[in-house]
């Protein structure tokens, strides 16, 4: 199966395979599962998806000027401690990462290429169909994926602090989060306005 990412096109369907409630089993139906294990397992799963997408955001840090993709070796070595095989190509993975950004809010991020393409497999585990990673790149894209699926994509954001823009996941009631920290860029902004408003107050005294 093959998964696009288009900037600008926030109504892109996903075309693969869902299982348990999601793809539709009635609440009421005898499945043979035990509900609460099966709700921990994928809360166990989707965790480690947010931690998985929000590692590989965040893999450019703007505040300390790095960036995991500049250097090959440092690229295999992040993959290595995730367990995620193959590395593959970094400059591909910038793309990946640049237009995954993009889609979650960040408007400072730099993205040439109109569409970026990755491979998932489709593979049968214990009878049931799962989104397979061939390389890191499709197990990142494979969570991405899940997770949008589940209904979790809006909760990705990107701090709108000019010298911040961490990736961070908004676990708020009402998905209000703004600030990947607001004890420290939220402060930081508030005190720039207030300095601002300050400024203009001088000026027009």
């Amino acid at each position: 199966m093959w998964v696009t990412f288009r900037r600008g096109n926030p109504d892109a369907t996903y075309s693969g395979g869902v299982t348990g409630l999601a793809a539709g089993a009635s609440t009421g139906q005898e499945t043979g599962w035990d509900r609460e294990i099966y709700s921990q397992d994928r809360a166990v799963d989707t965790e480690h998806d947010v931690e998985l997408l929000l590692a590989f955001l965040n893999t450019r840090d703007v505040e300390t000027g790095t960036d995991v993709l500049d250097d090959e070796a440092a690229w295999r070595a992040w993959v290595a401690e995730r367990g995620l095989g193959r590395s593959g190509d970094p400059r591909h993975a910038r793309e990946v990462r640049n237009a995954l950004r993009v889609a979650v809010g960040d408007r400072e991020e730099q993205h040439g290429s109109a569409g970026v393409v990755g491979m998932i497999q489709i593979e049968l585990s214990q009878g049931v169909p799962t989104l397979a990673a061939t390389d890191a790149l499709s197990g990142v894209l494979a969570a991405a994926t899940r997770l949008a699926v589940l209904g979790y994509w809006e909760r990705f954001k990107i701090c709108p602090a000019h010298d911040c823009r961490w990736a961070f996941f908004d676990r708020s009631r009402n998905r209000s989060r703004t600030w990947c920290s607001m004890q420290v860029c939220g402060n930081r902004e508030k005190a720039r306005n207030w300095r601002e408003r300050a400024r203009g107050g001088a000026l027009t005294v």
